[in-house]
């Protein structure tokens, strides 16, 4: 076990972050634990001056931990006038001096293309699926259907699928805007079954509770969901109390804010053991 590195991350009257190592890094292996979840700005600006601090300062390498990659929603130009803000990010990470990139459940797989450092990309599906499983049992896995809500969630959807061993749908969801969405119909055969959605981040909240509605008007049962990161910004934790929705699970990859962690709905499914295994084989270079 080791404990936290002595930095000090402060602001200036106006704003501006102030960072100080304020221990001896020299030769060292150094993991930085910064997602850039909300205020994804801040965190994003404090991540990047930690980066500087510490290459200044001698550290032999330096690994950028994000349980959460922020902006990673901005992967691809789908309309004129439009950034990629993805890449943009891996630019700034990587010109700040870091020389590797450790994440969870990236938006898009194909985000680690835009790094030109090595980017060792984990799936939380594992230790999702390992607590799951104690949670529902092998009887109560042959009533349930897992759901993707979106075309785009139909990979990670179809592992949980297979590893319960039970039937796959998938939600007509179309975006209409950069925060709103329309759900249209469901394929597949929802009717009497207890239904899992699984999808990799939660943030408003109403694509699931109005997926949830649309569910039930189809006879599903039982609708319990199970997503990696929990944004929940602004009335999100509200809009899933007031759903139809029994739990939605979550990971720890994004600090839950007090509302989120007093919702009777909303559990939270560790990661950590996951991610500090991930940083021992990092530093001894192992498999």
């Amino acid at each position: 076990k080791l404990g936290l590195g002595d930095a000090k991350v402060s602001r200036y009257p106006e704003g501006e972050v102030a960072v100080e190592i304020k221990e001896h890094v020299r030769g060292a292996d150094v993991f930085l634990i910064q997602g850039t979840s909300p205020p994804p700005n801040e965190n994003l600006m404090e991540l990047l001056i930690m980066i500087d601090a510490l290459r200044r300062a001698s550290a032999a390498r330096i690994t950028a931990v994000l349980p959460f990659y922020g902006y990673g929603r901005q992967d691809r130009k789908n309309r004129p006038g439009v950034p990629i803000t993805a890449k943009l990010v891996a630019n700034l990470i990587t010109a700040a001096g870091a020389d590797r990139l450790l994440t969870i459940d990236l938006h898009a797989a194909q985000i680690q293309g835009f790094f030109d450092i090595p980017v060792d990309h984990l799936y939380a599906a594992p230790v999702l699926i390992k607590y799951l499983k104690r949670v529902f049992p092998l009887a109560g896995r042959r009533k349930m259907t897992v759901v993707s809500p979106d075309v785009g969630g139909i990979k990670i959807a179809d592992h949980f699928a297979r590893d319960f061993r039970c039937p796959l749908a998938i939600v007509d969801k179309r975006r209409m805007g950069d925060s709103q969405t329309e759900v249209r119909n469901v394929i597949g055969d929802v009717a009497g079954r207890d239904i899992l959605i699984v999808d990799d981040m939660i943030s408003t909240g109403t694509s699931l509770a109005t997926a949830t509605q649309v569910l039930h008007e189809k006879g599903a049962r039982e609708i319990s969901a199970v997503v990696t990161h929990p944004v929940l910004p602004g009335r999100a934790v509200e809009i899933i109390d007031r759903s139809s929705l029994k739990t939605l699970w979550v990971s720890d990859s994004i600090p839950l804010k007090e509302e989120a962690r007093r919702s009777p709905k909303i559990k939270v499914i560790s990661l950590a053991n996951l991610l500090g295994e991930a940083i021992k084989r990092i530093h001894a270079d192992t498999p």
